[in-house]
């Protein structure tokens, strides 16, 4: 479909050239959130998208998916490319400079957090234990003008309900500098409070101002109960109180000293960014329905919760000392399996059941790709890993504080009998096949998860009887596995009835199903590695050979190649993993981020955005290499004591433990040492305990940026 015929507002446009989209690419948008919201900014300064009050409520501005479905653009009246844009080092705020014929302009762009709110009241929506802090509801957009002079330009749009409704527009006793939109009954009333005249034309708030050098402007928009600042003098404050908040946030953090530390530091940021701060539950990404592949059917809503992501959010959580999110995260997920009900593949971020699928013919789609979807019917799917990523990050939480929380156990018990019960039955698999259910290999290994890991922690808690049962059971699933998931060259397939390869047979290492030393784990690895790529990056599986149910092309899926970077540091192809992994890093967008897929010709970012998952994935693939170098050279320094012994497994010396600081921080590697010891006989070890995160003291200076 060509989008070069949509009808635009006259309020924010994009830059168009002729044959170009009107769309920016998805990975040059900015994301931005306060831990209850997120929002979308689109090159030109326009928020493209912002959905309230929560991340997985109804678009108020939804340009993104619609050309007319509202945006709100604060920048240069004339000027559409910006000059330069960042992070401020270590936080969530986005600065974008600004160069035109008569000046220049630095906008910073922020949701702002402050102090916790509620001392004389309770909170409704937080169900963890509440910090220092909290999400202030308020778009705060400050600029600042560096040389000569510049025409500003105010362009605010609502249109409510993923741009089905317009607003209208009232005056409040604030003068010119205060209006509030009111859109449908049950949406938050929007109020946009600056240092601008403003004015009203139709559904649009507009302003303009000359700003000359030395002189600052803001404009927040505000829709709950924290008053918005009505001052520059009040707003920049705010602006760098949230900012040293992001960067006390992160300095919790315990990251190797290494040039890849910008990128574990930009993945962790964003993984605080998309949990949702009142449950502890990370959405898989920001936005629904940005395409799989261009102009086409592949478009899902991702601003849910899915269980699968508890083992790898535990994983890079903890690896990176985040052990306060990590503890939220694990109780949202065990709240989920609380309810006595069959555990479903994903839930509300509120802890939601029904996520009816259904799509929103109204909207013309990012680039014409319809149809766009709001839900998601996959909550539904019977997905059988889904027991063994509940399991693992059981078995993760346990190790990390060397404990397991009672009220937990009758909850996992229920999981453990699940996957026994039906091991044996097809189901739609990780990737959520809309195909026939099949004997997928991968679902197969996560249900042996659950087994296992329900025997470990049987065992610690001396019930030897199910401890041996749940192990018989794993021994069983196994078996099954590797005399029906394996082709004839070793090679382990997506399912029972194939010889097509599946990148989710690259958890088979990183599970700890078989050692890495199995010949059978390298051959599926290399196989993966060499006939599951396009330009060297891995694909989910081959359409061709796979019914998933849906048309058209998919681009490579990146959390596959980052999985594949694990894996081959596993079987010891520490010097390929690196390649790879260097490429993967340079495919990031200029501002950090990953979408769900790559295009192998392009490099264009493809799917929602940011996608958590993959920064889960880089989290862990980066951590694989690093740690894998510095055990490297710890064994090749002439002076150590071990220069002359033979390597220690991966992630442990010869006695099964960690063997740098690092690795002592990092779950995977304090389940393998967990396996070490039980397969070894000898004692369980400790973990690292809980660490309340420490809150921001107050504004004190500005963070670090340019004047």
């Amino acid at each position: 479909m060509d989008t070069s015929s949509f009808p635009l507002r006259a309020g924010p446009k994009q830059p168009s050239r002729a044959g170009s989209s009107a769309f920016p690419p998805i990975g040059e948008y900015a994301f931005l959130s306060d831990c209850e919201t997120t929002a979308l900014v689109a090159p030109n300064g326009n928020v493209e998208w912002l959905c309230l009050p929560r991340m997985d409520s109804p678009s108020v501005f939804g340009s993104i998916l619609d050309r007319d479905a509202g945006g709100f653009r604060f920048g240069p009246a004339d000027v559409m490319v910006p000059a330069a844009r960042r992070y401020l080092p270590g936080t969530m705020v986005l600065e974008t400079s600004w160069a035109t014929p008569n000046g220049w302009i630095i906008v910073r762009d922020v949701l702002l957090i402050g102090p916790w709110h509620h001392e004389t009241d309770h909170s409704s929506t937080h169900r963890r234990a509440p910090t220092d802090y909290e999400a202030d509801h308020i778009l705060l957009r400050h600029v600042r003008c560096v040389n000569g002079e510049v025409q500003l330009t105010l362009d605010c749009e609502p249109v409510f309900n993923y741009g089905a409704t317009t607003g209208k527009w009232r005056w409040t006793d604030a003068g010119y500098h205060q209006g509030a939109c009111r859109g449908p009954e049950g949406q938050p009333e929007l109020t946009l409070t600056t240092d601008l005249n403003i004015g009203f034309e139709g559904a649009r708030a507009i302003g303009r101002t000359l700003i000359k050098e030395g002189e600052t402007r803001f404009v927040a928009l505000s829709w709950g109960k924290v008053a918005p600042p009505t001052s520059c003098g009040e707003a920049y404050p705010r602006l760098v109180w949230t900012a040293h908040h992001w960067q006390h946030w992160l300095a919790r953090g315990h990251f190797p000293d290494h040039p890849w530390r910008i990128y574990l530091s930009r993945s962790a940021l964003t993984l605080k960014g998309l949990t949702y701060a009142p449950t502890g539950a990370v959405a898989a990404a920001a936005t629904t329905s940005l395409p799989e592949t261009p102009g086409g059917e592949r478009n899902w809503d991702y601003r849910y919760s899915w269980i699968r992501d508890a083992t790898f959010a535990l994983w890079g959580l903890l690896s990176l000392g985040f052990s306060w999110e990590a503890n939220d995260f694990f109780y949202f997920v065990a709240d989920a399996a609380a309810s006595g009900e069959a555990l479903q593949v994903m839930y509300g971020i509120g802890g939601e059941r029904d996520l009816t699928e259904s799509t929103l013919e109204h909207l013309h789609g990012y680039e014409g790709a319809r149809p766009v979807r709001i839900g998601n019917a996959a909550h539904r799917q019977n997905q059988h890993d889904v027991w063994g990523a509940m399991l693992d990050s059981v078995w993760l939480h346990t190790r990390s504080r060397d404990r397991l929380d009672e009220r937990i156990w009758p909850l996992l018990v229920r999981q453990v009998e699940a996957a026994i019960a039906h091991w044996r039955e097809p189901d739609r698999g990780i990737w959520e096949v809309r195909g026939e259910p099949r004997h997928f290999t991968s679902s197969k290994v996560m249900c042996w998860v659950a087994c296992d890991r329900g025997a470990r922690l049987a065992r610690l808690r001396e019930d030897d009887e199910l401890a041996e049962r749940w192990q018989a059971a794993a021994d069983e699933i196994r078996d099954d596995v590797c005399a029906n998931g394996v082709d004839d060259r070793g090679v382990f397939t997506q399912h029972y009835d194939t010889r097509a390869l599946d990148a989710s047979t690259l958890l088979i290492p990183l599970v700890r199903f078989l050692p890495a030393d199995d010949e059978r784990v390298r051959k599926t690895v290399l196989a993966v590695a060499d006939e599951l790529t396009d330009n060297g990056l891995v694909l989910r599986y081959r359409i061709e050979e796979t019914d998933d149910g849906m048309q058209g092309h998919e681009g490579a899926f990146t959390i596959c190649s980052f999985w594949l970077v694990s894996a081959l540091v596993e079987i010891g192809e520490l010097a390929r993993a690196r390649r790879l992994c260097e490429r993967l890093l340079s495919a990031a967008s200029p501002l950090g981020l990953y979408g769900e897929e790559i295009d192998s010709e392009s490099g264009r970012h493809l799917g929602n955005f940011p996608q958590a998952f993959t920064h889960l994935a880089l989290i862990n693939a980066v951590m694989h290499v690093i740690q894998a170098e510095q055990r490297a050279e710890q064994t090749t320094m002439p002076l150590s004591p071990n220069a002359n012994q033979a390597p220690a497994p991966v992630g442990t010396d010869s006695t099964g433990e960690a063997t740098t600081a690092a690795a002592r921080l990092d779950p995977m590697t304090l389940g393998r040492i967990a396996l070490h010891r039980e397969q070894s006989g000898t004692a369980a070890g400790g973990g690292e305990g809980a660490e309340a995160p420490t809150a921001p003291t107050g504004p004190s200076r500005e963070p670090s940026a340019p004047q």
